[in-house]
């Protein structure tokens, strides 16, 4: 599981714009406890959508 720290850096993004974007742009974060998480896969797939 990517934390956000790990998205940030594969988006190249700042963590801030993680932070602030994920929900209304869709990122596939699920809570774990209090930190957020994505699977890999499921960010790539995320990727492939909004390139479409």
């Amino acid at each position: 599981m990517m934390t956000a720290t790990d998205v940030a850096e594969y988006l190249g993004k700042p963590m801030s714009w993680v932070y602030n974007e994920w929900k209304p742009a869709g990122i596939p974060f699920k809570r774990i406890g209090n930190q957020l998480r994505c699977r890999p896969g499921d960010l790539d797939t995320w990727i492939d959508k909004q390139a479409a």
